[in-house]
């Protein structure tokens, strides 16, 4: 039996009619208590065409503590850099996920850029989450005869605290889900289902930027080194693919993260698509991250609402925001935010386990 259940709150914002930034839908939005308390949503907004930008939104709570909708503020991001914009005119600032990290006292974004290129893990920071100023593209290290900043990488994420990396050095760390050529979920699901697992290309991977002690603002975080891989696609519905979710969020066991899974078929006889998103739940040792104390074999969350189901992409739920209930002193209650079929957001609340399960991990 599962002990991390997810239920669902409802939907929280939806495209909003007449507004041509959401004509085609708000999704995978980051989530973050600002320096008032509040807390923010950032989602991605899409226009016409694809176009892509990130919004400001401030989550309306009811008086039990629900949240039951949003106030639209404005527009964080929007493609202006050469690594946002694509030839056509169109381009893209995705999917962020934003952490307020303690040994640069900001918030720090991390996003998907869309270019001509392809899709890349770019970053910015701020200090009062309306003001945000661009740090470029993250800069990898090669792994082995591979060289990061030349394949396409989405869903990266960042801890809130200085970490070790596997050489002692205090770094800030990224989990990121790189697309090696031929294994995007799309290119997955043409090969046999008994395809076998390559042991680095299909999975979440962790990386360390060294703390320096230069200012960050207005140049690049240091590289990324000591790359390797986390975890692994395991059970059936993450077979084709997995990767990260909402940032890490330290709970009571270690670092809690929601991550997201891809296999092929459909849940549903009425429907078909050839992808499902689901989201599942690893538990990361507090002091070492790339140790996993604890892995969800069933999925947290399925699609299963009509709006999971039906959408721009049918049959996903996408875990990238995650609020730790403090200010209602529920340390363990945490509201997850995730995208519904690519055109919705939606919130489900976890609550963590007093007792952590035996550990079914690969560590």
């Amino acid at each position: 039996m599962n002990p991390f259940k997810l239920q669902r709150l409802g939907i929280i914002m939806e495209p909003e009619d007449g507004n041509e930034l959401e004509a085609e839908g708000v999704l995978n939005p980051a989530a973050i208590r600002g320096p008032d308390g509040n807390l923010y949503l950032f989602p991605r907004l899409v226009s016409k065409g694809n176009y892509s930008r990130i919004g400001i939104a401030r989550v309306i709570f009811s008086p039990e503590g629900n949240p039951v909708g949003v106030k639209r503020i404005g527009i964080a991001l929007e493609p202006e850099a050469d690594y946002e914009k694509r030839a056509d005119g169109t381009g893209g600032c995705e999917d962020p996920r934003i952490t307020f990290v303690e040994p640069l006292n900001s918030y720090v974004m991390t996003y998907t850029a869309f270019s001509s290129a392809g899709p890349r893990i770019a970053i910015a920071v701020s200090a009062d989450l309306l003001h945000w100023e661009r740090l470029g593209l993250a800069n990898f290290a090669p792994y082995k005869n591979i060289e990061f900043n030349g394949v396409n990488n989405k869903d990266a994420c960042i801890f809130p605290i200085a970490l070790n990396s596997p050489h002692g050095h205090p770094s800030l760390v990224m989990l990121h889900r790189p697309l090696f050529p031929g294994t995007r979920p799309e290119d997955i699901a043409k090969d046999p289902l008994d395809r076998r697992i390559r042991d680095h290309h299909e999975c979440i991977w962790i990386s360390y930027s060294h703390i320096s002690s230069k200012p960050y603002h207005s140049s690049p975080l240091p590289m990324f080194v000591s790359n390797s891989p986390l975890a692994l696609p395991e059970a059936p519905w993450e077979k084709l693919k997995i990767g990260a979710g909402a940032p890490p969020v330290m709970s009571r066991h270690g670092w809690l993260l929601l991550y997201h899974g891809v296999m092929q078929g459909s849940l549903t006889p009425d429907i078909y698509d050839e992808l499902v998103y689901s989201a599942g739940v690893m538990i990361l040792d507090a002091t070492c991250p790339d140790k996993i104390l604890y892995r969800s074999t069933d999925p947290v969350l399925t699609p299963e609402m009509q709006e999971e189901r039906i959408g721009i992409i049918g049959d996903v739920v996408f875990p990238t925001g995650i609020d730790q209930r403090n200010d209602i002193g529920c340390p363990d209650r945490y509201d997850v935010y995730y995208g519904m079929a690519d055109n919705r957001i939606g919130v489900a609340r976890l609550d963590m386990p007093t007792v952590l399960p035996a550990a079914n991990n690969n560590a």
